[in-house]
């Protein structure tokens, strides 16, 4: 094997990386849209809902209970409807996520110390969106129950407010929110969507530069040539690992600059991690590269073994750990799992090597199997 043949291989590629404006636009422009598109369209955050009131009551206690989500940041207060029959079409509509209906004798009941059940529509077509409103929605009703029961605590023993809710809620609870204590998603979602981009560019690339000489016939000089497969494999594979290597600091400083998500990390540690993990995903490309020969169906088989996992077996959207047993055993089988987590580590919880040597040699391991595998499968006699 000699350097000077990869070296030369190596700028034919980048020289023909560099004419080819469509290829040069998905080599760099791509990765870059891919992080604004997701970036900005992709929140986990439920805030902003909009909800409609029915108040039967309209009463001073009436009032102070629906302020307490008027003035809350998770919900947007679109006015007051006058009877049950038209809430279903603003619902139907999606003009509102959720109703608050107050019934008669609100006030009177509560003060006479009778229980009041405060009906609360909420649309289900999203799970996760109504299973979040209803959270806040038993929050607020129980803030206000607490209020309630210490006033009445206050004015029956004669003890201050103070006292009066301590005795009402003697429990309670304290919570703080480690690693993001805003608790945005959008410092998790740029961070992870990392993984997704450097997931998707580089096979893709890869894939498509190797097919392409295929199409075109440019291979066979490489059949008739002293260059061994080694020193082949090695000169194209080496402007697209550096490409992708570009791509991540390119997504990095966005991820950073632009979304604002912390870097608490090791940067040493996290640019060798993510040298590997493109190590990977270069090598999952030219992979698909020697299975198939034309750049359509390149494409179509890159994005089944990339986007699906990078989506579904990832921790992107779902947890791992919230995966029954074989949805984890999947996940385990993918390189974007490991890199998750090594993202996030850095990212947010300013972990480094000592925590996270095992993701990093799991992606080395699948790294060296993959390259391996290649230089196995590729054959310097075109197959009859």
């Amino acid at each position: 094997m000699k350097v000077r043949r990869i070296i030369a291989l190596a700028r034919k590629e980048w020289r023909e990386i560099l004419r080819d404006r469509l290829f040069f636009t998905l080599a760099f422009v791509v990765p870059a849209s891919l992080m604004l598109i997701f970036g900005y369209g992709l929140t986990l955050d439920v805030e902003h809902i909009p909800f409609a009131v029915v108040d039967h009551d309209k009463s001073a206690m009436s009032r102070d209970y629906l302020h307490r989500y008027i003035d809350s940041r998770y919900f947007d207060y679109q006015g007051d409807v006058a009877s049950e029959r038209e809430i279903e079409p603003l619902l139907a509509d999606s003009r509102i996520r959720l109703a608050i209906v107050i019934p008669p004798r609100f006030q009177e009941n509560l003060m006479s110390g009778r229980a009041v059940e405060v009906q609360t529509l909420i649309d289900g077509t999203f799970p996760f969106r109504s299973s979040s409103s209803k959270g806040y929605v038993v929050a607020i009703n129980a803030a206000f129950n607490g209020e309630l029961l210490g006033n009445y605590i206050s004015r029956r023993l004669g003890v201050s407010a103070q006292t009066a809710q301590a005795m009402a809620q003697p429990v309670g609870v304290q919570l703080r929110y480690l690693y993001n204590q805003e608790v945005k998603s959008v410092w998790s979602i740029a961070a992870v969507l990392m993984m997704f981009v450097l997931m998707v560019a580089p096979p893709f690339l890869t894939a498509l530069g190797v097919v392409r000489e295929k199409e075109n016939g440019s291979i066979y000089n490489i059949y008739a040539s002293t260059v061994t497969r080694g020193e082949f494999l090695i000169g194209k594979l080496a402007p697209y690992v550096a490409i992708s290597v570009i791509n991540f600091l390119i997504l990095w400083l966005m991820a950073t600059q632009l979304f604002g998500a912390p870097f608490k990390g090791d940067p040493l540690f996290f640019f060798l991690a993510s040298v590997v993990y493109v190590s990977c995903t270069t090598g999952i490309g030219l992979l698909v590269s020697l299975f198939v020969r034309t750049q359509v169906a390149a494409m179509m088989l890159t994005v089944i073994v990339t986007i699906v996992p990078s989506v579904l077996y990832s921790g992107l959207l779902v947890p791992i750990a919230s995966m029954d047993a074989a949805g984890q055993f999947e996940a385990h089988l993918f390189p974007a799992m490991y890199y998750t987590d090594i993202v996030l580590g850095s990212f947010l919880k300013g972990v480094g090597l000592e925590q996270l040597w095992g993701k990093v040699l799991a992606l080395l391991i699948y790294a060296v199997g993959l390259w391996t595998a290649s230089f196995l499968m590729f054959h310097k006699r075109p197959k009859s």
